[in-house]
């Protein structure tokens, strides 16, 4: 093998080593995700729960998961349609009525040492302009906020945490780095690539310099 071949295949498995590295840093969030029921589909809230303000029939959904953005966001399981859930729950002048779907989890979305509780629907009936927050908080007690109103358990489930970041094999993630001031990537893949593209570089030199010499 010649030596640009040599440095060649040295650089793809750099970049293929580089690449798996920054695969495995991947890293989402284990949050409490809120949904709106539509049309029989499922679709992220544009607002949160303390300042959504659903109308009487409506359908929320809330699921707990690891995720890394809204559009990787899982999605509330099971039937909901609000004559089901507020079957028991009659209708009454001078309230609303707001069908909730608050699904835990799996256990693997779970924090360490913590069981989901199993999937529930409950019907709050709650003044004319309450929030979800407010209906939630007539049917699923107790909540747990953060100090930036970051809805962190519903029914006291999970016991502790809130919003943490955690890798990608669902433990949580070590800290990280201060990011760059321009908001670019870490320092680590670049340093990695140039330090390869050096190695090449001194294989190809002598290459040239082994031709001069012949």
């Amino acid at each position: 093998m010649t030596a640009v071949r040599r440095a060649a295949v040295l650089l793809l498995a750099a970049f293929a080593v580089l690449a798996g590295a920054a695969q495995a840093q991947a890293a989402g969030y284990r949050y409490w995700s809120f949904w709106e029921r539509t049309g029989g589909h499922w679709s992220y809230a544009t607002e949160g729960p303390s300042t959504a303000r659903p109308d009487d029939g409506a359908v929320q959904g809330l699921r707990f998961a690891v995720s890394e953005d809204s559009q990787d966001a899982t999605r509330p399981r099971g039937t909901a349609d609000f004559a089901t859930i507020c079957a028991g729950t009659p209708a009454k002048a001078g309230a609303k009525r707001v069908a909730l779907v608050i699904d835990f989890g799996t256990p693997a979305d779970a924090p360490s040492g913590e069981t989901p509780p199993e999937r529930r629907t409950a019907c709050a009936r709650v003044s004319p302009d309450a929030t979800t927050a407010e209906a939630l908080a007539a049917a699923a007690k107790p909540l747990r906020y953060d100090a930036n109103a970051l809805l962190c358990a519903i029914a006291g489930y999970p016991h502790k945490g809130c919003g943490e970041q955690v890798s990608a094999d669902g433990k949580p993630a070590k800290a990280a780095k201060e990011p760059e001031p321009d908001g670019g990537p870490s320092l680590g893949l670049p340093i990695g690539v140039g330090v390869v593209a050096l190695l090449a570089g001194a294989a190809v030199w002598q290459s040239r310099r082994r031709r001069g010499n012949a």
